[in-house]
């Protein structure tokens, strides 16, 4: 343990970034820590360290994270289940001892504040609840420590949006339930016969008003040479989107293999597609029609990408 806590403080040096958490991902990914263990009661506190000090922080930071290192590999391993105490989090807590220079006999308020965060970070992990994850357990702790930091302190860490990256490691990951767990996206096709109209306008629609909830994809079970001249046309007009900058004629094994398959409506027989679809939108072909039949149309699908957007949050 003591080696990977020295290989941690030696990134810690190397790094210059106020924002405790980049600094902990930046970590947490090489090969010497594992996705659970007790290495985390020393990353987690000298992340926060080192991004105290970058932020212009009065200490020597290369005593102060040795000092949290011997105070770390004091801690023993599962702590969480076997103490009821979050590593994480006291962690956290000793990196503000050593800010402070508290002890248990301190007489000013820094023992108080100290107890004011830990009890915060501890209830922010509970609401959230087992079982453990040292990844989650210090993004949680992290985003309380930086509040607390920035409060009291004359000093302004960075924060950040957190999607964890570790998801697929970890065994025991509660997924949905996490509040960082990245979701992935599902896969949407939308298909008509020849993919040169309806489909692609869907496609293009999809990525303009979804893109953060799912992967827009279009095929047909034929192609043509060029996308229907008057979508491209009318799409440029309502939108601004050229769908032939990004978009072409293609077949269903030119996909991913989708999540949701949708047919854009077929005035005799459906495409087969090797798999039942999803939904049918009944759409009526426009080629050939008005450019305000084309517009009733666009429209159509717009309502229906953002009622499937709505359904796959």
């Amino acid at each position: 343990m003591e080696e990977r806590g020295k290989k941690i403080i030696e990134v810690c040096l190397k790094m210059n970034s106020r924002n405790p958490i980049d600094i902990f991902n930046d970590i947490a990914q090489k090969d010497f820590v594992r996705i659970h263990g007790p290495e985390h009661h020393i990353l987690d506190g000298v992340s926060l360290l080192t991004a105290f000090y970058n932020a212009g922080g009065n200490i020597d930071l290369e005593k102060s994270l040795n000092e949290l290192m011997k105070r770390g590999l004091q801690m023993p391993g599962a702590t969480c289940g076997m103490w009821g105490v979050c590593g994480a989090v006291s962690s956290m807590g000793a990196a503000l001892s050593i800010i402070d220079g508290t002890g248990p006999l301190s007489l000013d308020d820094s023992w108080g504040k100290h107890m004011e965060f830990t009890s915060k970070a501890l209830w922010s992990l509970s609401e959230v609840g087992g079982p453990r994850c040292c990844k989650r357990d210090a993004f949680l702790s992290f985003q309380k420590a930086i509040e607390h930091i920035n409060k009291n302190y004359d000093v302004k860490l960075e924060n950040s949006r957190i999607e964890c990256c570790f998801s697929e490691k970890n065994e025991q990951c509660i997924k949905e339930k996490c509040p960082f767990y990245k979701k992935r996206k599902k896969k949407v096709a939308f298909i008509c016969v020849h993919n040169s109209c309806r489909s692609q306008i869907a496609e293009a629609l999809g990525k303009h008003l979804a893109t953060d909830v799912f992967e827009s994809y279009s095929a047909g079970t034929e192609t043509k040479p060029k996308i229907n001249q008057d979508a491209v046309r009318i799409m440029k007009e309502l939108y601004g989107i050229d769908m032939e900058e990004t978009q072409y004629s293609k077949l269903i094994t030119d996909i991913p293999n989708p999540d949701v398959a949708i047919s854009m409506g077929c005035n005799v027989v459906c495409p087969f597609i090797g798999r039942a679809f999803d939904d049918n939108w009944g759409l009526e072909d426009p080629t050939g029609k008005t450019d305000e039949e084309f517009k009733i149309i666009i429209k159509e699908i717009e309502n229906q990408i953002l009622q499937l957007r709505n359904k796959l949050i």
